[in-house]
């Protein structure tokens, strides 16, 4: 008996020790349209113009202010990937603390080296799926064909997409940071253990009530340190494969008079090939 009870406090103790020496990895997949002070599409596409250079440096400063707000909370290796399409990293305005991943193409995309190893995904500078009324810049991955998803039956933006991948590994999400559209997106289908910042509120999809940097950074800053606590809360986001996929989209052939709206239905056999189309 006291054998047993020996055993069982050296078990506890043991684990209690794990748990203690257990590194805080946190993934943080990037966006642009989602960070302060972005509202118009001529930020986000045209690389190199001097408003997307600008687009640039706030999600810079965004992204600072995160990053500093997930080491003060506790975490002790943060993997930042550039997501955004035509990228968006500055690499002379990066703060210490994290290891950024730009340029193309990465092997396994915008999940570059995403494994069970981390504790949580941040969805940075995220927006709402496409046709979301008050969703600043709203699209599913490409806005030009208006493309809409369905995942088993689910409409699902570029959130429920990032999730369903790092869900395969058992990896939450734990932060997102948009608009108010697409923090009431990642409530809906993340639950309210998710913690939420919003950097603007949208008016219409080109149009926006923008925050003072100065605020929207401290609460960038807050939500990223409470993220960290609220990992146990925080579960992965999964769907049962395989998966039954449908989209639609418009068809810009220009030998058509006009634009013609295509659906498309196939089935996707695990999470890591959802967006292989």
């Amino acid at each position: 008996m006291k054998k047993s009870i020996l055993m069982v406090s050296l078990l506890l103790l043991l684990s209690f020790f794990t748990t203690l020496s257990a590194q805080i990895k946190i993934f943080i997949e990037t966006d642009l349209e989602g960070v302060s002070g972005v509202f118009n599409f001529t930020q986000t596409r045209e690389k190199g113009s001097p408003e997307n250079l600008k687009a640039c440096e706030y999600f810079m400063g965004d992204l600072a202010a995160v990053v500093k707000g997930l080491k003060d909370g506790g975490a002790d290796e943060i993997v930042i990937i550039d997501g955004h399409g035509n990228q968006a990293m500055v690499p002379h305005l990066m703060v210490p603390g994290a290891v950024y991943v730009t340029g193309k193409p990465k092997p396994n995309g915008n999940h570059w080296n995403l494994d069970k190893s981390y504790s949580g995904i941040v969805m940075f500078g995220f927006h709402a799926m496409n046709g979301t009324k008050d969703g600043v810049l709203n699209h599913t991955q490409s806005s030009k064909t208006e493309n809409k998803y369905w995942y088993n039956g689910v409409e699902s933006g570029e959130l429920a997409q990032t999730a369903i991948i790092a869900g395969h590994f058992g990896v939450p999400p734990i932060l997102v940071t948009g608009d108010v559209a697409t923090c009431r997106e990642a409530v809906r289908f993340f639950g309210t253990g998710i913690v939420t910042v919003a950097t603007k509120e949208g008016v219409s999809r080109e149009a926006a009530a923008l925050y003072p940097f100065e605020e929207t950074r401290q609460a960038l800053y807050e939500g990223a340190k409470k993220s960290i606590a609220a990992i146990p809360n925080c579960k992965p986001y999964l769907v049962s494969t395989p998966i039954k996929a449908r989209m639609e989209y418009l068809d810009l052939d220009p030998s058509q008079p006009k634009p013609r709206l295509v659906g498309k239905e196939w089935v996707i056999p695990t999470a890591l090939q959802l967006l292989d189309q």
